[in-house]
């Protein structure tokens, strides 16, 4: 849909331009002054924008200037009546795609809008294939639930020793695996990575081993294993506490040994890999009931790091959110989420962890049609006892929860400095120290 945002005063003008393009398959909106035209952006995004110069609240050649501070891809059109070389140079300077003055000739100003949205497409494009973050990164925030983890996970970059990540569903444990290999010692090395609770048995053991031809039914072709492929490198087990007893006690050995038989084959192939686990199970209730291996869990059990829920690092769910919607929205411009909304997501208790966040954050950004995020986007959060959020009864919960979680980002920046703190939030330091008891906010771990 090739959707135009035009600014100009003169009502006559903006019907006529309206109605021709409209029958050329444009779909326009109108904005009479500059406030107009920013409540309009707020709401959506437009395809191009026909810009006056003259307009009663401000100059559109600033106005082009802000558009382009946030977004240089969106095609614009100045057009004015009173137009000069030195405007028309000034106003390319700053951003302008093109510059007509008045009367303007419709079928020339079709043309030009087509062949512009086309550019500004491609513009998009590039961007966002200079800006899309290569792979998902865990957001390490300066919660106290995560402050208990760093000194392991500071451990885990500078060794090569075995490391488990514990936590429940979504903590964001596969994310901090590729992070701990990323920045370990042999990160050019592969990363291999197997869920245990995807496979079983022996299709579980070929994948791990691999296997020589004919060696079970089905078996038509040699096949390498995984064990080959992350030799030298790091290999990662999802879900090691579904791996079959059987398999346990052939991958045991190869931790002890380095050494391994694929199946239907007599001779040994090595494996120098660094291995990291994850679970979300009790693998010691595991092992009393037989299900695990107690002493493979003492094996790989060197290094436990224990991912937090979400709901323990509450107050760091903006920068959470602004984390997210990075990868959400693959450099195709920034998207926020408003205050009232953020109120909400504090609020609710996210049972399936950073995982349902960030499921609930892309489906916001789908329903969408503009850069905020607002309440309507986030309707249909579903409680663990399957009650949807009452976004009424909750609103006064998760708006004291977003004032915590704001004054906790702001004294951080300031590493804890309540003189400029207050100066930020516009308050005074009395009610700033108030706040931070009515919060139980602790100013010595943010300094």
């Amino acid at each position: 849909m090739k959707s135009i945002l035009m600014v100009d005063d003169e009502p006559a003008v903006r019907f006529g331009v309206s109605k021709y393009l409209e029958t050329e398959g444009f779909t326009v909106s109108e904005a009479a002054c500059l406030a107009e035209a920013r409540e309009a952006m707020s709401r959506r995004t437009f395809s191009a924008l026909l810009l006056d110069v003259k307009l009663p609240d401000g100059s559109g050649i600033d106005f082009l200037k802000e558009i382009r501070g946030h977004d240089p891809t969106v095609p614009i059109v100045v057009i004015t009546g009173h137009g000069s070389i030195a405007m028309a140079v000034e106003a390319m300077r700053l951003g302008a795609d093109h510059f007509l003055t008045k009367p303007v000739d419709l079928r020339e100003l079709d043309v030009l809008l087509t062949k512009s949205i086309q550019i500004g497409s491609l513009r998009r494009e590039n961007r966002a294939l200079r800006e899309r973050p290569a792979t998902m990164t865990p957001f390490f925030g300066e919660s106290e639930a995560l402050q208990k983890i760093s000194a392991h996970l500071a451990a885990a970059l500078r060794h090569r020793s075995p490391v488990i990540l514990r936590g429940e569903t979504g903590t964001g444990k596969g994310l901090v695996a590729r992070y701990i290999h990323d920045h370990g010692p042999d990160p050019a090395e592969p990363f291999v990575e197997l869920n245990c609770a995807a496979l079983k048995g022996e299709l579980l053991e070929s994948e791990l081993f691999g296997h020589a031809k004919g060696a079970f039914t089905g078996a038509v072709d040699s096949k390498s294993g995984l064990l080959d492929r992350a030799h030298r490198g790091t290999l990662f087990l999802d879900e090691i506490g579904d791996m079959d007893v059987a398999v346990q006690a052939k991958f045991l050995k190869v931790l002890e040994e380095k050494r391994f038989r694929p199946l239907g084959r007599v001779e040994e192939r090595v494996s120098d890999f660094r291995l990291i686990c994850a679970t979300h199970q009790d693998l010691e209730l595991f092992i009393q009931s037989g299900r695990f291996r107690q002493d493979l869990l003492y094996r790989i059990n060197t290094l436990t790091i224990t991912m937090p829920p979400l709901r323990d690092r509450l107050e760091e769910l903006p920068d959470l959110v602004d984390h997210l919607l990075k990868f959400i929205t693959r450099g195709r411009g920034h998207v926020e989420v408003s205050s009232e909304a953020i109120a909400i997501l504090t609020a609710y208790s996210w049972p399936g962890n950073i995982r349902e966040l960030h499921n609930v954050l892309e489906r916001a950004y789908i329903l969408s049609d503009g850069p905020v995020l607002r309440l309507e986007h986030f309707s249909g959060l579903v409680q663990p006892d399957g009650q949807s959020q009452d976004i009424s009864k909750e609103q006064s919960l998760g708006l004291d929860a977003a004032e915590r979680a704001h004054l906790v980002k702001v004294l951080r920046k300031v590493k804890g400095h309540v003189p400029e703190a207050a100066h930020a939030l516009g308050i005074s330091r009395a009610t700033l120290y108030r706040k931070v008891t009515q919060h139980g906010i602790d100013l010595d771990r943010l300094r």
